[in-house]
């Protein structure tokens, strides 16, 4: 029986859906496609507006979340197509979604884009709704891809902590002897990527490379205003999103009379000095160990030459140097997560996320 499957997987950023096909046959899992695709910019507008409240949802809602799919699954089939297979090949694709809202307080969270019509157009199953399963149990529902890290990258004699820099940075700690940790430090591009586009309509999405990051100054008192949110006090188990961490959260401390003629470029810098130290923070009582560094964050040179300086005692690498490229990753974790279901395996860990015991995760949606 094959054991091949593909994840597909579009992140807070909504930079672009990846597909990846891949053979579990052997871990680490043989990567045989990766395919990477943009969202269009009318269905971009419609996904950043269903991130905050506004008038005539439900019907912004039902168009967009079919366009995703529409997206998701042409964005697989490519990827099967790149693998040189055909979809009776595939034994299923694990979708996350698109996250438009997450309340982990309120043991809610929504992912769109259709997974029936996933799977029809696609004519192939679908496993897809992980995050519900854990929060009806208690749980944050993310992350999700810890326990992935975990059965992919363990190692019995080294520390290993895996760093996502995606719209929310999220970090998993894979220390021998000790449960397993992994949960949201705080921003990672989100803020980076919404107060850069305000100053720049007309220009790319993001900060390329920390350049305009580079050209200000940190401002430490905006920096510790910042820090003294109360979720970066939280303990984990703790996820969170761009419901909470959106320029409405960064206008209400600029309004500070303080900080209501710092620089935009100041601003930009401190804001990266934020990720890095929410981030250092989980961290700074390790001695020994590497950060393996994935997500979209990874390619911005300021956020790494930061991220060095606040961990001075850590090694910095990138999981494609443990066999898994860094921007394939994630899809692949909800592969794994779809294959997990398929053999009614558990794929959450409670000490990741909170849940009261682990559970087979995902709904089933079949092609026929």
């Amino acid at each position: 029986m094959s054991d091949m499957y593909l994840g597909l997987m579009s992140g807070t950023s909504m930079d672009g859906v990846d597909a990846v096909v891949a053979d579990f046959s052997q871990l680490p899992p043989r990567i045989l496609a990766h395919h990477q695709q943009a969202i269009p910019s009318p269905l971009l507008a419609k996904l950043h507006r269903l991130c905050k409240p506004g008038e005539d949802e439900l019907t912004v809602m039902a168009e967009a979340s079919v366009e995703v799919a529409a997206l998701f699954a042409q964005t697989a089939i490519q990827a099967i197509n790149h693998a040189q297979l055909q979809a009776s090949d595939i034994v299923a694709i694990g979708s996350h979604g698109q996250t438009v809202r997450h309340f982990p307080e309120l043991g809610f969270s929504l992912q769109i884009g259709s997974p029936s019509h996933i799977a029809v157009a696609t004519n192939t199953d679908v496993v897809a709704d992980f995050r519900n399963k854990d929060m009806a149990l208690g749980g944050q529902g993310a992350p999700l891809v810890p326990a992935f890290h975990q059965a992919v990258f363990s190692h019995p004699q080294q520390a290993r902590f895996i760093l996502n820099i995606g719209g929310i940075a999220n970090i998993t700690r894979l220390i021998t002897g000790q449960d397993l940790l992994g949960y949201d430090t705080g921003p990672g591009n989100t803020l980076l990527d919404q107060h850069f586009k305000r100053h720049h309509p007309n220009g790319t999405d993001y900060d390329d490379n920390g350049q305009w990051g580079r050209s200000g100054q940190l401002i430490p008192a905006l920096l510790a205003q910042l820090l003294a949110d109360n979720y970066f006090a939280l303990s984990a188990p703790k996820s969170t999103g761009r419901e909470y961490f959106h320029l409405a959260w960064l206008d209400k401390h600029l309004q500070q009379p303080a900080f209501i003629k710092v620089q935009p470029a100041d601003i930009q810098c401190t804001l990266h000095h934020l990720t890095v130290q929410s981030i250092a923070e989980q961290l700074q009582g390790f001695e020994q160990g590497t950060v393996y560094l994935c997500g979209g964050g990874d390619n911005n040179g300021l956020l790494l030459e930061l991220l060095a300086k606040a961990l001075p005692k850590l090694s910095l690498s990138r999981t494609s140097e443990l066999g898994i490229p860094e921007q394939a990753l994630e899809a692949l974790a909800f592969a794994w997560l779809a294959r997990c279901f398929v053999q009614q395996k558990n794929g959450n860990v409670g000490s990741v996320t909170g849940a009261n015991r682990a559970a087979i995760l995902g709904g089933f949606y079949p092609s026929k």
